[in-house]
């Protein structure tokens, strides 16, 4: 690994000493920004070059300025959160300064926003391939979600939900598939390993990120390995302006138990906004929460924090250096004595996590906009430290090591025309490996994976604002299989007005059988140790995807209204299959993963609408209905009573969710949102009950209110105060097991009881 590293550390250095430096010209511009609306300046608007790495933004007062700009002709972008981007074309002539003034059109429905993850390169939502639903920051406000987790439930076609009592693992589940089904990305690389991504979404804190983008279904195929579901690409944050918040919120679950949450970050750029670091820090600490008072917890202890920051250096007008960096240390801890020692406990999980990654990206652009190369590489470690056993038992503590490394290289051709349509053409090059190490001596148990994926993608999207044509495909040799994998990716997309945008896709995808995965944890049944265990016959997944989708966008002066309708259908062959098989020579419970004996399809509807008026009042909904089914009965259980299921397990044939925005008065806003998650078949395993059983979940409905306020202390200074209840009518499992024999894994619903916060935030 130091190898790779050095390779594209001398790669970035050879490459910024033949970059081209800012030459001094004397050619400026300056000018302010309006809304459109209410003819108000807007401060902290970002202006930049289109096609280079010069920019700047708007101060407290809605004016800016930029110095010794390139001579040429260009075209100068003003953008901003809740703002239609503008454009302007300009000619930029030496030893002379010009004023230019932007009016923006405010924008809530934000169906304007650039996004990278629909094609690997930045374009406007509504013009994307691919549906691509954006997390914005205002949508964690407006939940009040601290990570990742706790937003994602509030989009289309996305549910998270806790699959162990003991240990609180957040699966996420997009269009009806599992987790182990959804890659998840950090700034577009696929660094989340199969150990990462089981707690992952819970570790990395709402401050870090600027925003997530999410794709469902097989649009997702370009990202390579389990992105057959779909991708969660969360884009961290950069730093374009200085200033500093300091915020924290307290929330009393149940009136028991106590979750605080400090959040404090920073951002710092040099006045020609060449260099500039975001800075972030979070502290969480979580009580442990018991539902039914039987002494063990139902929701586990955590206590965590995390550190980081991304930087960048514009090492010449036409090329950019960025690095970022993270380190997160959790601690978590659920079953019954929690204040001592895991092996002093009758029922126990405790994990400790110390990660650290990072990623090294280097940017060129060439002056007239034709080629962009982009050079990277992304890295993350992580020791854990572990313990999983009941009765008292010392043989359950066990090590985990995982590091995992990202790789590439991606070059961009921007044709003016290609046949009969512009075009941008896309190739590029990964490496990924993984290698993880998991020792829990006690039990006999010792996994070391080591995986090589090597990756090429090409594609190439024909388009203009009416029409577009993408025809793409990646090439993976993955080591734990023994034949190439080839997965081709077809979109299409039509406007015939301006209101509609109706889009066409298939992609295939795969799935490796890999030892450990995401569902491959310890976990604790009926008082013994569950240990899963792979089928030496185990076959890789294969999916084909096609999805359908009509969107329709319409302004009447200040309202927006925006509906969209997605049909999807993925068909599995050889999808993975849990089952008991048996016992060890120590008693514990194995579970073994098989392939199903038919074919798996996952099949349904997505429907959305937002709706705005000015940026007073917002409002969205989203509904899934779908069908996740085998065509013949399957096995679960070694229980002969256990009945047999056609269903896709933990999978509800309808789901969906609501936000409602209202600005009362000036800096004073209410916010309703809501889940709901309709009835689903849960396995449940014997211990607190006589026998392995199928249980038909009721359905929930899940509801939040929250009011902000905010006041100017100073001109630069504002402190916001906000209070809330999550889950307010207590919509939460009735039937929990109890005691030592309980089954950790039977566990669904809403992630948390009726829940009272309060909060505070200091902006500078």
């Amino acid at each position: 690994m130091k190898k790779i590293f050095i390779v594209i550390i001398l790669w970035f250095i050879a490459f910024n000493a033949l970059s081209q430096t800012s030459k001094t010209t004397d050619a400026n511009i300056n000018g302010h920004i309006i809304d459109k609306e209410t003819n108000q300046h807007i401060p902290f608007v970002n202006i930049h070059l289109k096609g280079t790495t010069l920019g700047a933004v708007s101060d407290e007062t809605g004016h800016y300025f930029m110095t010794n700009l390139p001579e040429g002709s260009f075209v100068l972008v003003a953008s901003s959160i809740n703002y239609e981007p503008e454009e302007i074309e300009i000619v930029i002539v030496k030893n002379k300064t010009q004023e230019i003034n932007f009016m923006l059109q405010p924008q809530v429905t934000l169906m304007e926003t650039v996004v990278v993850s629909a094609n690997k390169y930045e374009t406007k939502q509504r013009e994307a391939a691919s549906v691509v639903n954006v997390v914005s920051p205002k949508l964690f406000e407006q939940t009040s979600s601290k990570n990742v987790a706790e937003v994602l439930p509030f989009q289309t076609g996305l549910r998270v939900e806790e699959t162990c009592s003991n240990c609180g693992v957040p699966q996420l589940r997009i269009n009806g598939l599992d987790g182990a089904y959804s890659q998840i990305l950090m700034d577009s690389r696929a660094i989340f390993s199969s150990l990462a991504s089981v707690y992952g979404l819970e570790q990395f804190p709402a401050g870090m990120i600027d925003r997530v983008e999410i794709i469902r279904g097989g649009g997702s195929a370009l990202f390579g390995s389990n992105a057959i579901g779909g991708i969660v690409n969360i884009i961290t944050k950069e730093p374009d302006r200085n200033a500093l918040s300091l915020s924290h919120t307290a929330t009393l679950m149940d009136n028991q138990s106590w979750d605080n949450n400090t959040v404090l970050n920073g951002q710092f750029v040099t006045s020609d906004f060449k260099t500039g670091a975001y800075l972030f820090g979070t502290v969480r600490n979580r009580d442990a929460y018991d539902r039914n008072k039987d002494g063990f917890s139902d929701i586990p202890q955590l206590k965590s924090t995390a550190v980081g920051f991304r930087a960048y250096h514009k090492t010449s007008d036409y090329s950019k250096l960025t690095l970022e960096y993270h380190h997160i240390h959790e601690y978590r801890r659920g079953g019954d004595s929690i204040n001592l020692p895991p092996h002093e406990a009758n029922l126990a999980e405790q994990l400790e996590h110390n990660i650290d990654g990072g990623s090294l990206k280097f940017d060129i652009f060439t002056k007239n906009g034709k080629h962009f190369w982009s050079v990277y590489s992304s890295l993350q470690n992580i020791a854990r430290k572990s313990y999983f056993g009941t009765h008292k038992d010392l043989n359950a503590y066990g090590n985990t090591s995982d590091i995992m490394s990202v790789s590439g290289l991606q070059y961009q051709y921007n044709m003016k025309r290609c046949w009969f349509l512009p075009a941008t053409l896309i190739a590029g090059g990964e490496y990924s490996y993984d290698q993880l190490h998991d020792v829990m001596v006690g039990y006999h148990r010792d996994i070391l994976q080591t995986v090589h994926i090597f990756g090429l993608f090409l594609q190439n999207e024909w388009k203009n604002e009416k029409v577009s044509f993408l025809l793409g495909a990646r090439l993976d040799k993955h080591s734990l299989m023994n034949d190439p994998v080839f997965s081709p990716r077809l979109t299409l997309r039509y406007s015939p007005t301006k209101a509609w945008t109706l889009r066409a896709s298939y992609a295939s995808g795969y799935r490796a059988p890999q030892v450990y995965d995401e569902d491959l944890h310890v976990g604790a049944v009926g008082g013994e140790v569950s240990l899963i265990t792979l089928d030496p016959n185990l076959k890789p997944e294969n999916s084909n995807s096609v999805n359908l989708s009509a969107d329709w966008y319409q302004q009447w002066g200040k309202t927006q209204v925006n509906v969209l309708a997605e049909g999807f259908y993925t068909l599995l062959q050889h999808s993975f299959l849990l089952m008991e098989n048996g016992h060890d020579s120590q008693g514990n419970l194995l579970l073994i993963r098989q392939n199903a004996t038919d074919k798996l399809y996952v099949a349904g509807i997505n429907v959305e609408g937002r709706f705005s008026y000015r940026q007073k009042l917002s409002a969205q909904i989203g509904y899934t209905f779908q069908q996740s089914r085998y065509n013949t009965p399957q096995t679960w259980s070694e229980d002969p009573t256990a009945e047999t299921h056609t269903r896709l397990l933990r999978t509800p044939d309808s789901y969906g969710y609501l936000t409602f925005n209202y600005e009362c008065f000036k800096n004073f806003n209410a916010s309703i949102t809501g889940t709901y998650t309709g009835s689903m078949m849960i396995p449940h395993y014997a211990g607190y009950i006589d026998n392995d059983v199928l249980t038909t979940t009721e359905s929930f409905f899940d509801v939040n209110a929250q009011l902000i306020y905010g006041f100017s202390i100073s001109q630069r200074t504002k402190l916001e105060v906000k209070v809330g209840i999550k889950n307010i009518f207590n919509s939460f499992q009735n039937d929990i097991d109890q005691g030592v024999d309980r089954d950790a894994g039977y566990i669904y619903g809403p992630a948390l009881p009726r829940s009272l916060y309060f909060g505070a935030q200091l902006k500078i």
